[in-house]
């Protein structure tokens, strides 16, 4: 009996060791929980043509890849959720998740600094100041974080300037006396109007989206903060670009903090390695795309005029003396200083 005894507890060892077995081996091939599918809305104001909606594509392109597919962008261009000012809020409070727009200085006046004149006057300081790395960078990751948001980057749209409505017939380009009696149209933003009084001009602050209408009907004589891209769009009613090349555009690429602390910290750094990888397209790339710009703008029979070194002197000498000092009286010395370290100055 003993040997039979002896074979059914060895026979009983055996079955649960293949019972032991068997679990742990199921346990190890169980899959791992598949990670959520996260959809959200990315927006900005501008039209298809404009360096915003090419950037945007690069970026979904990119972000489908790094997340084969779970990471997931509805998309709203050209102002469908409204213009710029309205979407810097809507991403504020929260109710857009991701915009590519511009600093609204309603919420904060430090966000006119982003329209500061003459911070830089070509591509190669542009690039260093705002683009990627950029030394201006801190100094905006700093004020957007105040209004509940994280700066993921800056798309570069080009250098801002002025044009003339079609019959008007003028050609200001010596400040402040060429200006004298003309109306032209400024962002509702303080420093828009600082600067183009003190250029002599009579500043009628307009909503981007009243602004072809306006030029149409005759209610201002020109445009102020007027990208190439811009002119092209509005060419029917333009006549003159005046390339004064006051302060270099750049939108901001936002998103809510709120909603960014609810990802994981892998998909945080999947979007951001998507957004690095598109705005480097368009740092590259955006030069390019305002020479195209202007020449199509000329091609059309649009007169492109550039200030003489006189000229752009003097310009920048009535900003220096009235706008920055102006500036410094609505953000602080501090801050100010931060500017001009940044800047070089």
């Amino acid at each position: 009996m003993s040997g039979v005894g002896n074979k059914w507890r060895i026979g009983l060892s055996v079955c649960l060791m293949l019972v032991l077995v068997f679990c742990m081996t199921a346990v190890a091939c169980k899959p791992a929980p598949e990670k959520p599918t996260i959809k959200f809305i990315l927006s900005h104001p501008m039209v298809l043509e404009h360096i915003n909606h090419p950037t945007s594509v690069k970026f979904m392109e990119k972000l489908d890849e790094l997340s084969e597919g779970r990471l997931q962008v509805e998309y709203h261009p050209a102002g469908e959720l409204g213009d710029w000012v309205v979407q810097y809020e809507q991403c504020m409070k929260g109710a857009i998740p991701m915009v590519m727009t511009w600093g609204a200085s309603e919420y904060d006046p430090r966000l006119d600094l982003t329209f500061l004149a003459y911070i830089v006057d070509n591509w190669e300081d542009g690039t260093k100041i705002f683009g990627p790395g950029g030394t201006m960078i801190p100094v905006f990751d700093e004020i957007v974080e105040d209004m509940n948001m994280k700066l993921l980057g800056t798309i570069p749209t080009d250098f801002g300037s002025i044009a003339i409505r079609k019959g008007v017939g003028k050609v200001p380009t010596k400040f402040p006396d060429d200006a004298k009696g003309i109306k032209i149209r400024v962002p509702p933003i303080p420093i828009g109007i600082k600067r183009f009084e003190a250029w002599g001009f009579s500043a009628v602050p307009i909503p981007y989206a009243e602004l072809y209408t306006a030029l149409q009907l005759g209610t201002v004589d020109a445009r102020a903060f007027g990208p190439p891209v811009e002119i092209w769009e509005m060419r029917d009613v333009l006549e003159t670009y005046i390339l004064t090349r006051d302060y270099f555009e750049f939108a901001f690429w936002l998103v809510n903090a709120d909603w960014w602390a609810t990802l994981s910290a892998e998909d945080q750094a999947l979007i951001q390695e998507a957004v690095d990888y598109a705005l480097e397209w368009a740092w590259a790339e955006a030069p390019r795309l305002g020479l195209e710009w202007i020449q199509k703008v000329k091609d059309y029979g649009i007169k492109v005029v550039e200030l003489t070194p006189e000229e752009l002197a003097q310009a920048k000498r009535l900003c220096y003396e009235n706008e920055w000092p102006w500036m410094e009286e609505q953000v602080g010395k501090a801050l100010m200083d931060k500017v001009k370290a940044a800047c070089g100055m």
